[in-house]
């Protein structure tokens, strides 16, 4: 009976242990922000291998597209080099992230393109030194939904290549 005991008791833990060590490698990808759950960032989408900034077609002319041919826009709030767009704001307006170096195409100015890491510790994108950002309301290649809003403190612009933002008002 005790050895019953000791050997139910040793099985009870190795489940403990395996069922800690899932939500350890679950947790994992989250802390790093590639998750919606436990990130400050809201909901990041998972990291590409490196992301991919072209120049795409929409109604306001040539503007900066991400990967799928995504809008992207700049944070008139963001200070120059840093990211001011957390939690809510990252859940509407999703940073461009990457986890090696972006990949400039298609007229893009690969010597304006970098990288600021976030509190989070995720690489965003940047151009010309503005962080990057995709908006939810934008569902498919070429819509400029975000364009001129003004939420979470700050105006929202499409880019052109040359860095500058597009402000048709």
């Amino acid at each position: 009976m005790r050895r019953l005991t000791r050997t139910a008791a040793g099985a009870a833990s190795a489940c403990a242990l395996v069922a800690l060590a899932g939500l350890g490698a679950s947790s994992g990808s989250a802390a790093a922000g590639y998750g919606k759950a436990g990130n400050q960032s809201g909901s990041v989408a998972r990291a590409p291998s490196a992301a991919k900034i072209a120049v795409g077609k929409s109604s306001l002319g040539a503007i900066l597209v991400s990967g799928r041919g995504r809008s992207v826009y700049l944070f008139e709030k963001d200070h120059r080099k840093a990211s001011t767009c957390y939690a809510a704001c990252a859940s509407e307006w999703p940073p461009v992230v990457t986890s090696r170096v972006p990949v400039a195409t298609k007229g893009v100015l690969a010597t304006m393109l970098g990288t600021r890491k976030r509190r989070n510790g995720t690489l965003q994108v940047t151009y010309d030194g503005h962080p990057l950002y995709n908006y939810a309301g934008d569902a498919k290649a070429g819509q400029t939904n975000g364009q001129g809003s003004n939420a979470f403190g700050g105006a929202w612009y499409v880019l052109s290549p040359a860095g500058r933002k597009i402000d048709n008002d």
